[in-house]
């Protein structure tokens, strides 16, 4: 298990996770809260991390790095240690997008969140993508 670094995207604390994108700008986000591990799609992700999150108030909250705190999105999940999975996919198109079709859809980052119940275990790096010029 590689630990996570610049090119991983992914910052670890006991009650924070901090999840790195490719681009500076909006990214689509969807999360999908789970009672339990899901199946591996990696393969249809451009990259992907796990990484353990405890929420001793049984609360996650989900917000970007100029989001308001209090209009942060907020969901119940179980109190206690929480497995969170980002798979994250069109990274070459958002952070390289062609000049004639800036800000369309096919060139948006897109970040899917699975939260489920789990015990703590260390971060782990299922699939990375290196940027072309890294």
């Amino acid at each position: 298990m590689d630990r996570p670094g610049r090119l991983d995207g992914l910052g670890v604390a006991e009650h924070a996770l901090a999840i790195g994108t490719a681009v500076n700008v909006s990214v689509d986000v969807t999360i999908d809260l789970l009672t339990g591990r899901p199946d591996d799609d990696s393969d249809d992700f451009d990259h992907v991390v796990e990484a353990s999150l405890n929420l001793a108030s049984g609360r996650m909250v989900v917000l970007g790095c100029t989001d308001y705190g209090p209009d942060a999105a907020r969901f119940d999940m179980p109190a206690g240690w929480t497995r969170v999975r980002t798979s994250r996919r069109n990274l070459e198109a958002a952070a390289f997008p062609d000049p004639d079709c800036e800000d369309e859809p096919e060139d948006m980052e897109e970040i899917r969140l699975q939260a489920w119940p789990a015990p703590y275990a260390l971060p782990d790096i299922i699939k990375r993508w290196t940027p072309p010029d890294a």
